[in-house]
């Protein structure tokens, strides 16, 4: 696994399950066990980096459990709570046109039709019904629905994303 690479956080470890080096994960993805479509996976917690291969995963109740190659005990696994589980950028799955990741979005520059500068995406906030911009610049901050109704293009190339938003809303 490379430094050069562009590692996205997909969730936590959230403790130790069992005795033989499990381990309980909060999934920060749409489903749970699409952690499990990574094998290898980079634990970072403050200064601290580790790489691991996951063996083996599982859904239990509404949890993903856990095994590392690397990991065999329960005071092992108990050391890795509170470590951020990251992927490489470069292993995600190719998306459809007009589907996105969140990841793409963050950072991108967001212009009205008039081609006044709202800021950038900050963050997504996901509500059920649809996910949510969270733009921030020199006008403040604006939610922004991330449906089609309101967004006229998002361009990967030049990172930026046209709405149809206007300064007072």
């Amino acid at each position: 696994m490379s430094e050069q690479q562009n590692w996205v956080a997909m969730g936590y470890i959230k403790g130790a399950f069992g005795v033989k080096g499990w381990v309980k994960i909060h999934a920060s993805t749409e489903f749970s066990d699409g952690l499990l479509d990574y094998p290898q996976w980079r634990l970072v917690k403050e200064h601290q980096t580790l790489a691991v291969d996951v063996e083996e995963g599982k859904i239990a109740g509404d949890e993903l459990q856990v095994k590392f190659a690397q990991i065999n005990d329960r005071d092992a696994a108990a050391l890795l709570r509170g470590y951020t589980i990251e992927v490489p950028r470069e292993t995600f799955a190719d998306t459809d046109e007009d589907e996105f990741y969140w990841v793409d979005l963050v950072g991108m520059s967001v212009i009205n039709r008039d081609n006044i500068s709202l800021g950038k995406v900050k963050n997504l906030i996901e509500t059920g019904a649809h996910d949510v911009l969270v733009i921030r610049g020199e006008y403040g901050e604006k939610l922004i629905p991330f449906v089609s109704h309101y967004i006229d293009n998002v361009n990967k190339d030049t990172q930026q994303i046209q709405v149809d938003w206007g300064l007072d809303y």
